[in-house]
């Protein structure tokens, strides 16, 4: 049985990862527009795989004798400047996830709700790799720079991106 302030800290989560799917998919339609095609394709996975996340918390509380509360979305503001300014922003909301996540593995421990803190060590596993591969992609449009055909060449490769060198998972 989850206690109340476990609850309250995974509704508070599930709205995080709800947000997340909706930025992601508002710099996909950007993108697409854009004429971006390959961006376009990796964020909406990447709003696809928030969702999934969403999800997942969703079912965790209610499976624990809790009740997941589906929220409001927000209407994502982006900085919509350049593909730098989206990718920019996707890296400062996945560390702003991580410290969400942080948070609530810390509330679990304070709960000594050990079953709720080994499940979200999986979230902990993903964070990192999602701080990664946001870092990654920084990475690589910085040596782009202001170059057509390495961008180009960017958003063709970002059609299989999974962020761990070996293209797509």
């Amino acid at each position: 049985m989850l206690s109340k302030t476990i609850q309250e800290a995974i509704n508070k989560q599930i709205k995080v990862e709800a947000d997340s799917s909706q930025i992601y998919l508002a710099m996909a339609s950007w993108a697409e527009v854009q004429g971006f095609e390959g961006i376009s394709a990796f964020m909406y996975k990447q709003s696809d795989e928030e969702r999934m996340h969403m999800l997942k918390l969703v079912k965790y509380a209610n499976q624990r004798g809790g009740e997941a509360e589906i929220p409001s979305v927000i209407h994502p503001v982006l900085d919509c400047s350049s593909f730098k300014a989206l990718f920019t922003q996707l890296y400062e909301h996945e560390v702003m996830v991580s410290g969400s996540i942080n948070e609530l593995v810390h509330v679990s421990l304070q709960e000594r709700d050990y079953a709720t803190h080994n499940f979200l060590q999986w979230y902990v596993s993903e964070q990192i790799e999602e701080e990664a591969t946001a870092r990654t992609i920084l990475d690589k449009i910085n040596l782009i720079g202001d170059d057509k055909g390495g961008l180009y060449l960017f958003d063709n490769d970002m059609k299989s991106f999974s962020g761990n060198g070996n293209g797509a998972q």
